[in-house]
Parts: C-alpha cells; structure tokens; sequence
C-alpha cells in the first residue's frame, strides 16, 4: 500500500500537473449514481457550470482555513468574518471564470451569506480552544489491490491521548433521506483514509452543517471500514472494467434534473461524445479525478 500525505501548506496543485485516474468520495458517487456521469467528469471532462452555492461554500472553506493558520488566541469572531473577503479574492485569483457568472449584486449577497455562515460556527465551536493538526489535507492512498483513493479532509483534530477526529464543513443545510446516505459514504471514505494513513480507526467523523448549525457524527468500527474498503474496490474494478471497454451505461434517476449533461444523454434523446478512451494520465486540478 502506497500513502501519500500532502501536508495543509503546501502550495495548490497545479491544473497541468497530470495524475491517473482515482476515486475520490465524489467520482465513486458519481459512479454508483450513474455511470455515464462519471465518464462525463473523470474521463471527458466535460465541463460544468459554477453554482453560486458551490463558490459560497469554497469561499468559506477558505476563510475557515485562513483562520486556522492564525495563532489561537486570535481567532476570535469578528477577524473570521473579516476572513471571508480575502477568502473570496483567493478563489477568484485561482479561478478567474468563476467570476464571470457572478453579478455584483448576487456577489454582494454571496459574501453576506458567506459572512453568516463564518459567525454561525461560532455557536458549534470554540477555534480558540484547540489547534487542528491539519487542515485542507490532501491525501492520496493506493490500497492493497491497487484502488487508487485521492481526497481533500477538512481537518484533522488529535487529541492528547491520540484520537483522531475528522471534520469536515458543509454550508447547506443538514441531509435529509438520499442526501444523508451520500454524507455517510463520504465520511466512511475519510474514516477508511484516516485508518489506512494512520493505521487507526478515528474516534470520530463530524460533518458541520453551517447552515442550520447541526453536526451530523459517525463512529467507525474497523469491520464496518473494511467492508466498505471491498466495497470501493469493486466500484474501482467495474469502472476499469467500463474504462476498457467504453461501455459507460447512463442510469435514469431522481437527480437527472440536476444534471449539466442531458444534452449528451442517451435517456434525453442525445449522443455521448466520441469515448477518447481510458486514460493512462488525465489532467487535474483536484481531487475529483
């Protein structure tokens, strides 16, 4: 098993540097979701519109961030607040297109919301009471079998008696019916991560929903991990298996609505681009590879 560590501060990866393929907890739910989907976004790459929701929610990472790289005693509300601006500048600098959907208006709205949300965590937690021992981890993990696992973890708390805790921030609200089975899979991913990196099982995963101010908690237990492990490595066999051969089949479901892609969609009436093939390397700037 090969692990990779990125540590928080590292510089942002680069959008050239080129990558193999990998699950991240995004790609493997875009695969059970709809195969087609995935070969969409991991393989085409066909690019996807920006949400407002979608950069409220990468501003706000950024400010949380930024406040954790501040010393403890200075974390105090309002200098987090005064984070989210600066985070917003960051975002736009590392993606200009970003930008160009974005009214003044709908940008004056965004920061406010983003603003709320900074204040908001303050009634979930106290920043000046710990220090994370990571925050914004990338981490890349090839399991036994050779299922390659890549993500980015929110933070990493441990505790003086070394229990891990993960976290992650969720500006919606909390999930409710398939939207909680999805925050399951994906803490389950990063409790697998954490215990593969580390060789522990983490005391415990937390999902912050800023929003309505809940925290949705998951404790793992070794059995259940490893059965999730064989889980993801049947999802990496049968992607390579469709990868060989092209054959992505689409899966008509509840979140078609939602989809950016119905025009190329067999099920709406269109035709899938020519398959480029499975790739060797794929150009990515993230972990949704």
């Amino acid at each position: 098993m090969s692990i990779t560590e990125t540590p928080a501060q590292s510089a942002p990866i680069s959008p050239l540097r080129r990558s193999k393929p990998a699950l991240s907890p995004s790609r493997a739910g875009d695969f059970k979701q709809c195969p087609l989907l995935y070969r969409f976004r991991a393989i085409d790459r066909i690019p996807e519109k920006s949400t407002t929701a979608q950069v409220k929610g990468t501003v706000v990472h950024a400010a949380l961030e930024a406040l954790y790289g501040m010393p403890t005693a200075a974390r105090h509300s309002d200098t987090a607040v005064g984070l989210v601006e600066p985070a917003w500048d960051r975002v736009r600098a590392e993606s200009p297109d970003i930008a160009d959907f974005i009214s003044d208006n709908d940008l004056a709205t965004l920061l406010e919301q983003a603003r709320n949300l900074v204040a908001g965590y303050y009634e979930m937690e106290d920043p000046t009471r710990f220090d994370p021992e990571s925050c914004e981890q990338r981490v890349e993990i090839d399991l036994d079998d050779g299922t390659p696992l890549r993500g980015f973890i929110d933070r990493i708390d441990v505790a003086p008696n070394g229990m891990v805790r993960v976290v992650d921030y969720k500006t919606g609200k909390a999930p409710r019916e398939f939207t909680e089975a999805k925050a399951l899979f994906q803490m389950k991913f990063y409790a697998l991560v954490v215990m593969r990196m580390r060789g522990i099982v983490p005391a415990q995963l937390k999902l912050m929903y800023l929003a309505d101010k809940q925290s949705l908690t998951y404790t793992p237990d070794e059995g259940e991990l490893l059965r999730f492990e064989r889980m993801l490595s049947a999802i990496w066999k049968a992607i390579l298996v469709a990868g060989k051969s092209g054959d992505f089949q689409p899966k008509k479901g509840k979140l078609c609505a939602w989809c950016d892609h119905q025009a190329l969609c067999p099920e709406f009436g269109g035709t899938p681009p020519t398959y480029p093939g499975w790739p060797e390397v794929a150009a990515t700037s993230s972990t949704q590879a």
